[in-house]
């Protein structure tokens, strides 16, 4: 491919009057296939990019998972912790509900 930039042509008649541009080829059957093909080729790349979203969220949550199931052990081992060293203590377990 000529990666090379060349100056635009300017067509002119010898009066000076620039003359109009070519009418622009109808496309040809070759024009529409690779068309067609081209958007089924970018409604894939979107799909897989959807789809590789998709695996990405998974993957998250199953590393995330581990970690809150862990976090729920300790919180609830601490809070029956507290609650068994209050009754060997003898007193009350409170309870506060917060209504607002």
């Amino acid at each position: 491919m000529d990666t090379t930039r060349h100056p635009p042509v300017l067509d002119m008649t010898p009066e000076g009057e620039f003359r109009d541009a070519a009418p622009p080829k109808p496309p040809t059957a070759l024009d529409r296939v690779l068309g067609r093909v081209g958007g089924i080729a970018l409604l894939v790349a979107v799909a897989a990019g959807g789809i590789v979203l998709a695996a990405l969220a998974i993957t998250f949550a199953a590393l995330v998972l581990p970690v809150l199931i862990v976090a729920g052990a300790i919180g609830a081992g601490s809070i029956w912790w507290r609650i068994r060293r209050m009754k060997r203590q003898g007193r009350a377990v409170p309870f506060v509900v917060i209504r607002r």
